[in-house]
């Protein structure tokens, strides 16, 4: 077993079938499977059941896909660690974020990040729920997450740094709210029009809690794409509710922004394996540290 058949498996893995990770390997497609093979017939276990033209993880596969990203990870983590003796600092680094905590505390994060790594390419996924980012972080596939959750994070296997907490804000045009100012009560939020995510997402979680709360508010549009949502509220579409690290980018186009009381926070982590991490990853939790020490993002900023 070596690197070169640990990377055809995981590609295979990762692309869904073999066919499709022969392409994005740039290899024909027999000689993929012919790896594969040779990889099974070293280890005396099936790592895919053949299913018709396509493959299943075996349970020696599911086994094996942690263990195989570790030792990749390792050899990255080697080649870096030369590269910076001959004071080189390149490489790529692989995290995943929901898509609030991306915007803050990740920006000032890796701002940061790239004063020490300023060649290295950040690879940023995105994850929906925290769920994702923590399956995403323990099996390798990313070094670090950032995360979102009503609750502070804790997962005892993997280091948690907790970053801040973001409390819930509503953003509105400036027409509907012409001279509000200071905090708006839950019980404000009755008759108005609400632009929310979609259900299974932790913001329309939090949102459901708030209207659970006795409020009768109208849930004007569910929107899968947040980059949708500041728009439709500058054109008087409706408000939304959304964690605080949306309020200097809404305030900057022009909408207003209150905070609701009583308040819901959603509490934002950075969470990576414990072991194994390469240089530049480590660098990234200790500048997640950095920031959990010092904030420099408020809501009233």
């Amino acid at each position: 077993m070596d690197a070169r058949q640990l990377k055809y498996f995981l590609a295979v893995v990762d692309n869904g079938g073999i066919s499709k990770a022969a392409q994005a390997l740039l290899i024909a497609q027999p000689s993929l499977s012919q790896a594969i093979a040779t990889l099974e017939r070293d280890l005396g276990v099936p790592l895919f059941h053949r299913v018709g033209r396509n493959v299943v993880l075996s349970e020696a596969g599911t086994e094996l896909v942690g263990p195989a990203r570790v030792v990749l990870r390792d050899l990255d983590d080697a080649r870096a660690s030369v590269e910076a003796l001959k004071g080189l600092r390149t490489g790529r680094v692989d995290i995943v974020t929901m898509p609030s905590p991306g915007i803050e505390p990740l920006t000032t994060i890796l701002t940061r990040f790239a004063v020490t790594y300023p060649a290295v390419t950040v690879n940023s996924e995105a994850a929906f729920t925290p769920e994702e980012v923590l399956e995403a972080v323990r099996t390798g596939i990313c070094e670090v997450g950032i995360l979102g959750s009503p609750d502070e994070m804790r997962a005892p296997e993997l280091d948690v740094v907790a970053l801040e907490s973001q409390p819930l804000i509503l953003i509105s045009g400036q027409s509907a709210m012409s001279g509000a100012v200071g905090d708006i009560d839950r019980l404000d939020l009755q008759g108005l029009r609400l632009i929310v995510s979609q259900r299974g997402s932790l913001m329309r979680t939090l949102v459901d809690d708030v209207l659970a709360s006795g409020v009768d508010a109208t849930i004007a549009a569910e929107v899968a794409h947040r980059t949708s949502i500041l728009p439709m509220v500058l054109s008087g579409f409706g408000h939304a509710v959304m964690p605080s690290a949306w309020a200097p980018s809404a305030r900057q186009a022009g909408a207003v922004v209150r905070r609701i009381v009583p308040e819901s926070y959603l509490h934002v982590a950075a969470v990576s394996r414990r072991t194994h991490l390469t240089p530049p990853a480590r660098v990234l939790m200790d500048e997640a540290r950095n920031y959990a020490e010092h904030p420099v993002v408020s809501w009233e900023s």
